[in-house]
């Protein structure tokens, strides 16, 4: 697949290249989950610099072989001097702190959370070397790191060493719609919205996930849809390999609460009750604050400490997929049962398809622009649908607000009740605004 987008992420690229060689050393931290493109976006923002890229891929191997690595990357990518025998990865750095005093380049370091498991020191060191050298010299330092909550601790935990060291924070996010929309229609021209649908309820605009699907010749629903469950699937362990390395040995339990949260129990006591009533607050409160895998979100307008109206998401949406479908049906994967399996999914995605396409719809209009805020709204303690609107946008103005409800089918779409929640919450929340009425179904894609 060739490189779509990311026009912003690599002008500001540039832009700190352009510093560290004119001013002085620049510090870049990129995260993002895997698969978000990371690499290339490197790659790609620095394939026309005059200065020598040296990219170093933190594997998972001796401190040792690390060093054998990046000398061989350095001898291959600079004409300099480095000697034999360098005994460790930060003495194979601050030789080349000393050689930016005089020679302009980028290094990158990818992977690099991966030190704590190979070196932990490596992080002080590093802290010591940039403090030592940062303002004499004209490196081009690119961080880069895939497991998401090691990264935020080096970075933003004010106990560790590169605590505000870095000039620059980049967090690579999924494509946006319109991306995915021109992805799509480069490979299939002739798409439909059951085709885009499908691609967002999978990917969720993953850049690998869009790529495994689209150069696999996999562009329409259908195909895309069992590709997912075949059994040489790369996503059949996709999120098992995304998720245990960030888990570590407590993985059980949280998968346990994902699951259940994709299968629609979204308030803490039904997520509590799936798991046979174990306490979970402090694992909720680590997959929403460091792992950054669910959201709470509550009614509009509702305040922050309002905790009888907060429900759960699971924030990414390849996840989201994975949980309901694929992990969901664990013994027919262990069974290789893949026909059955692709059988079930063909038959539950229409239904389950029409909460990704809300998600869609509120993404669209966050894209499209012109609002303030938007969210959903419901009364909690009635807990009934009546009291359920799927999509509420507050415009700029503070004046006017959008009240949509989000069907697959239009035919499935009841307007007087629309109406009676509409009246609901101009009552309740609304009564200041203007109201603009909508209806999206799959043709507004």
């Amino acid at each position: 697949m060739k490189f779509y987008n990311r026009h912003d992420e690599i002008a500001e690229l540039k832009r700190i290249e352009q510093l560290s060689f004119t001013r002085n050393s620049r510090m870049t931290v990129i995260t993002g989950r895997r698969r978000i493109g990371k690499t290339s976006l490197i790659k790609k923002a620095f394939e026309d610099s005059e200065a020598p890229l040296i990219y170093f891929f933190t594997g998972r191997k001796t401190e040792a072989a690390l060093v054998d690595d990046f000398v061989l990357a350095i001898r291959n990518k600079m004409d300099i001097y480095i000697p034999d025998g360098l005994p460790n990865v930060v003495a194979v750095i601050k030789h080349l702190f000393e050689i930016s005093m005089t020679t302009r380049f980028t290094l990158v370091i990818d992977e690099f959370q991966e030190f704590i498991n190979i070196n932990p020191s490596i992080f002080s060191d590093l802290q010591n070397l940039w403090d030592t050298y940062r303002f004499d010299t004209h490196m081009n330092l690119v961080l880069s790191g895939s497991v998401l909550s090691m990264m935020k601790k080096i970075f933003t935990d004010s106990h560790e060493p590169l605590f505000g060291r870095a000039d620059n924070i980049i967090n690579l996010k999924p494509f946006r719609i319109s991306v995915i929309k021109e992805i799509l229609r480069d490979y299939n021209p002739a798409y439909t919205n059951e085709d885009l649908l499908a691609l967002y309820t999978i990917t969720g605009g993953v850049p690998k996930y869009i790529e495994l699907i689209c150069d696999n010749g996999y562009v329409t629903a259908e195909t895309m849809l069992r590709f997912t469950t075949s059994n040489m699937s790369p996503f059949i362990e996709e999120g098992r390999n995304l998720l245990v390395t960030e888990f570590g040995r407590d993985y059980g339990t949280y998968f346990s609460i994902l699951l259940a949260v994709s299968e629609g129990k979204t308030t803490q006591a039904e997520i509590s009750t799936a798991l046979g009533g174990i306490p979970i607050g402090g694992h909720l409160d680590k997959l929403e604050n460091i792992y950054g895998i669910i959201s709470k979100y509550r009614p509009i307008f509702s305040k922050p400490g309002t905790k009888n109206s907060v429900r759960f998401r699971i924030t990414d949406i390849f996840l989201q997929y994975w949980f309901h479908f694929i992990e969901s049906n664990r013994p027919m994967v262990e069974l290789d049962n893949y026909s059955d399996l692709t059988a079930l999914v063909l038959a539950q995605y229409p239904t389950y398809s029409g909460g990704t396409l809300e998600r869609y719809f509120r993404e669209k209009l966050a894209e499209d622009g012109g609002f303030r805020e938007i969210g959903s709204w419901w009364v909690p303690k009635l807990g009934i649908e009546a009291s359920e609107i799927d999509i509420v946008g507050i415009k700029i103005d503070r004046i006017h607000a959008l009240v949509a409800e989000v069907k697959r089918q239009r035919r499935n779409y009841d307007h007087k009740k629309f109406m009676e929640k509409v009246d609901c919450i101009k009552t309740a929340i609304l009564s200041g605004y203007e109201i603009e009425t909508r209806l999206f179904t799959i043709e507004d894609m």
